[in-house]
């Protein structure tokens, strides 16, 4: 059985272990190897509980009694662009991906956003990682935006994936 749901604390252990999975999962050969390593460290069970310390949650995904995914949403951080709301992250454990609960996920965190009022979703994906962007587009997302980031002075193209 599946269910999506808010975030509690008790969840830090788990949402620490979903970012580990699936950030190496996702950026292996695209974000250098130490740098990445430092990134998904600096996000273990404390960094969760003080986001939920702040007031902060995450929308999860559980199956079987398992968190396999989360997605982290609110207003865009981009206002030049048409978008009110963005979803910040939306992750889901390597093993649990290709059966529908990414799917799942991103339509409940689209549903929280509208919930809000925030008109149109922008979501950013970096351009080498080939299976989110897929995913994005598979979820009737358009390329609305581009910009770079920079890790460890490589610069990485990302692309905003937009819906009205």
């Amino acid at each position: 059985m599946t269910a999506v749901r808010w975030s509690t604390i008790a969840d830090g252990g788990g949402l620490a272990e979903v970012h580990r999975a699936s950030w190496r999962y996702a950026y292996a050969g695209i974000i250098p190897g130490l740098t990445l390593e430092r990134m998904i460290a600096r996000r273990g069970p404390a960094w969760w509980t003080r986001m939920h310390d702040r007031g902060f949650h995450a929308l999860v995904l559980e199956s079987g009694g398992t968190l396999a995914g989360y997605a982290t949403l609110g207003r865009s951080r981009a206002p030049a662009l048409p978008a009110r709301g963005e979803i910040y992250e939306l992750y889901v454990r390597p093993e649990y991906q290709g059966c529908g609960l990414g799917r799942r996920l991103f339509g409940a965190a689209r549903a929280q956003i509208r919930r809000h009022g925030l008109e149109g979703l922008l979501v950013w994906a970096l351009a080498e990682n080939e299976v989110a962007c897929r995913f994005y587009r598979a979820m009737g997302g358009a390329e609305t935006a581009r910009a770079q980031d920079r890790f460890c002075g490589r610069p990485l193209d990302k692309i905003g994936f937009g819906w009205t």
